[in-house]
């Protein structure tokens, strides 16, 4: 028996594993061949510490030093730019204050993205410190570290099964039963399923596809070096991948979890408000995907035991910040289970956990 199974193989269930196995026998289980198969391979991998809830801001503060350091560091410089028409104005100037964007030129625009239309391009702002997250290192050092601390990472191992016995949970897939006596749920897009499967009421953690083109570079231009760059309202971005470029619709669209794929019309309507901006025309696709971004009802991460059954834990709800913010994240909901006072602040720890849904 094992101190504690966690269901998912993401990026959540990984890091927390990784910190949970320094003080418990830790076993993940992912119900896909490979780690991080549906939302955190289908990531952005962009660290902005200034994008999101003011508790996501906080987590990803709190992370940054890991980010930095930990393994030799797992960033590399991209830079985010902000790009807008004449009618966006307003909205230019809410997004460039939320993200702490300073306005430049509209010739140091398009030095950093020759493509931009001068003739539409109106409003720019960039911010320097937005970083490429090496997101598949960071996975794997996680799985590596669970198994350094006497851990076990199990692929192909979905759940069919979850039951108690006494104060012992029982999880069972295809690759045996296992049992904890503590169970975190990192099941991302199923979060609320596995949750219903172990007798917990749900929180209405609800998946919402975002969908992805990758196009050929625009126009044969090396675009290793230009920025990761946005519409205003997020309304599309996109940003440089292996000497192509990938556009998102940055879409939000409520779906039952699966395993996503592009919706072609919603994929169409986004290139054609990125093509608003830019004069290279969107010809053909090398390929596209979708992933889920999961929310809870106030969009906030949801980390903790849960209330009244702390054998129980929730680490859920990233909502695409899961890599910018798992080292902090990880280490609090470490805290949490663990019985130690958490190095965050108790304000941003009361709008995490899941004790805001009980009431």
């Amino acid at each position: 028996m094992r101190d504690i199974v966690i269901i998912g193989g993401g990026i959540a269930g990984l890091s927390a594993g990784a910190r949970l196995s320094a003080d418990a026998q830790v076993t993940v289980l992912e119900s896909e061949s490979a780690l991080g198969f549906h939302a955190s391979g289908r990531s952005a991998a962009l660290f902005e510490q200034n994008y999101g809830l003011p508790s996501t801001v906080a987590l990803n503060k709190a992370s940054a030093d890991y980010h930095w350091h930990a393994n030799g560091g797992y960033l590399s410089p991209r830079g985010f730019l902000l790009a807008a028409r004449a009618d966006e104005h307003a909205a230019f100037e809410k997004d460039a204050e939320t993200l702490g964007i300073a306005p430049i030129s509209l010739e140091r625009a398009l030095e950093l993205v020759p493509i931009l239309d001068p003739e539409q391009l109106a409003y720019a702002g960039y911010h320097e410190e937005a970083y490429d997250i090496d997101t598949d290192r960071m996975m794997q050092d996680f799985a590596r570290e669970i198994r350094r601390n006497g851990g076990a990472v199990i692929t192909d191992a979905p759940v069919s099964a979850i039951s108690r016995q006494g104060e012992i949970w029982q999880v069972s897939t295809p690759k045996g039963n296992h049992s904890a006596t503590r169970l975190v749920n990192a099941a991302g897009a199923w979060a609320d399923q596995i949750a219903g499967m172990a007798g917990i009421a749900p929180i209405g953690i609800v998946p919402h596809r975002r969908s992805m083109a990758r196009l050929p570079a625009p126009g044969g231009h090396d675009v290793s070096r230009w920025p990761m760059f946005f519409g205003v309202g997020e309304t599309w971005y996109a940003k440089p991948d292996a000497g192509a470029l990938l556009v998102s619709p940055a879409e939000e669209d409520p779906v039952d979890p699966h395993d996503a794929w592009a919706d072609d019309m919603v994929l169409a309507e986004g290139l054609a408000r990125y093509e608003a901006i830019v004069t290279e025309p969107v010809t053909r696709l090398l390929t596209s995907w979708a992933g889920l971004r999961s929310f809870s009802p106030d969009r906030a991460l949801v980390l903790g035991p849960e209330p009244g059954d702390p054998t129980f834990v929730w680490c859920a709800a990233q909502g695409g910040y899961g890599f910018q913010t798992a080292p902090a994240a990880s280490q609090l909901l470490a805290d949490l289970v663990m019985g130690r006072a958490p190095a965050m602040p108790g304000d941003v720890v009361a709008s995490l956990t899941p004790d805001r849904f009980r009431g």
